[in-house]
């Protein structure tokens, strides 16, 4: 099991970006498929982005989102990251960063096992 904690979340006008970031404790992401997910107010949660820890495939994308967001990681094994541009009002939730077990991202967010608390991200028209 590892623990997640994201930031970076924060109110912004449309057609700007953040980045968000999600720290990993209790382990490293070494291994683990990891992916940025989302719920907006009153719908369900949502997949995003995600990657594999080795690199063996490519990012996956929401098509909601591909152009605009990139998933990342760093080289300590403990961080990835969530750019987010060309920001929509439409885009405004609460984004969560998640690792489930196997060796790739899944589309479904049910197959993710840790979940952080989440980072609220509202963008304003």
């Amino acid at each position: 099991q590892v623990q997640l904690v994201e930031s970076g979340g924060g109110l912004v006008q449309a057609g700007n970006s953040l980045r968000l970031s999600c720290v990993a404790s209790g382990r490293t992401f070494s291994g683990l498929p990891v992916a940025w997910l989302r719920q907006a107010h009153g719908k369900d949660k949502e997949f995003l982005a995600g990657i594999d820890w080795h690199g063996v495939s490519n990012p996956y994308y929401a098509d909601s989102v591909k152009g605009r967001f990139a998933i990342s990681r760093d080289k300590s094994e403990t961080t990835v990251y969530l750019q987010m541009n060309s920001l929509k009002p439409e885009d405004t939730a609460v984004y969560y960063c998640a690792a489930r077990t196997g060796r790739k991202p899944s589309y479904l967010v049910n197959e993710y096992d840790d979940l952080g608390q989440g980072t609220r991200v509202t963008v304003s028209s």
